[in-house]
């Protein structure tokens, strides 16, 4: 039975992770259409940390933040769900628009709700929502990899990356990662990874030596420090796209397309919304994990309770995979 108040992480204005609060609110109602559900655990996301920080255009304050959560449904007015049931959700207005994950109880819209039949515990359950979302949006919308080519993950440590690489290698794709560290090498070789790169933030010229006419693919996730040198490591008709900015820089300066972008290379984006999220196939990956087959990488695991922490670990690039918090 759902109780009249709950715990959730409220940020009142931005500012550094000490912005984010536990306080008592009231369990939110949900209208037909909408889905409350009792949160069990939650992923962090870089776009978080940007709202956090102020970054977000349109964002208002007191928000509750988390753009992803996994949990049970409480409640389904329109009855599209029943009560009891694991389900998935990400995206949409998450966070942002309205209160999201950061909680015990988030409710959102039924259209962005996906149903889970697993046993897999919690923690596992919610590194996945957003974290493969992103990859596999990443890898097959944007990108289009196909079996026998080569792909490099620029900012293969990240989450998103490391997922990337599991699901690309899955493909028979031959990947290449990178990281500024070099105690990181063995971690993303024993994820999956072909060759790894250390990321210096020029590494066209290293990247030739080893696929000599440029790699196919570019996901790249260190954003735009990274993404004229990974226009350069591209090969003829490859593609980039672009899907994080973990580096921390929005925009390019005086930036020329004709001058930038190699002849024959193509530049994309993935950012992923609501319906991208139900198409994405989180059950066969959950089945993979099940099986054995796949094993996501969860870098740190925290109690709601301790939700700065949580935030101090991902702004200092310290977790060494997925983040996830637990209600």
């Amino acid at each position: 039975m759902t109780t009249s108040n709950m715990k959730a992480a409220v940020i009142h204005e931005p500012g550094a992770p000490e912005v984010l609060a536990i306080e008592e609110l009231p369990v939110p109602q949900p209208a037909p259409g909408w889905v409350l559900i009792r949160v069990k655990a939650f992923g962090l996301n870089r776009s978080e940390l940007f709202t956090r920080q102020g970054h977000s255009p349109g964002v208002t304050f007191p928000r509750v933040l988390g753009i992803e959560a996994v949990g049970v449904v409480e409640q389904a007015p329109g009855g599209e769900f029943k009560p009891g049931q694991i389900v998935a959700t990400a995206m949409g207005g998450m966070g942002r628009t309205y209160d999201g994950g950061y909680a015990e109880y988030t409710s959102v819209p039924a259209a962005q709700v996906q149903t889970i039949n697993t046993s897999l515990d919690w923690a596992t359950l919610g590194a996945l929502p957003e974290m493969i979302q992103t990859a596999w949006g990443s890898l097959t919308r944007s990108l289009q990899l196909q079996a026998g080519q080569s792909l490099l993950i620029r900012g293969g440590t990240t989450s998103v990356g490391l997922a990337a690489a599991v699901l690309a290698k899955k493909q028979g794709v031959t990947v290449a990662a990178t990281t500024r560290k070099t105690d990181r090498e063995s971690m993303l070789k024993d994820n999956g990874a072909d060759h790894v790169f250390i990321d210096n933030g020029e590494i066209a010229g290293d990247v030739r030596q080893v696929f000599p006419g440029g790699v196919d693919k570019v996901l790249e996730l260190v954003g735009t420090t990274t993404l004229l040198d990974s226009l350069r490591s591209t090969a003829r008709f490859g593609s980039v796209c672009m899907t994080g900015m973990v580096g921390n820089a929005w925009e390019l300066d005086q930036f020329s397309p004709m001058g930038a972008i190699p002849s024959t290379v193509n530049l994309t984006t993935y950012s992923g919304g609501s319906q991208d999220f139900i198409d994405t196939p989180l059950q066969t990956v959950v089945n993979e994990i099940a099986a054995g087959r796949m094993t996501p990488r969860i870098g740190r695991v925290f109690r709601l309770d301790d939700i700065v922490a949580a935030h101090r670990c991902m702004e200092d690039n310290a977790a060494g995979g997925k983040i996830v918090v637990l209600t």
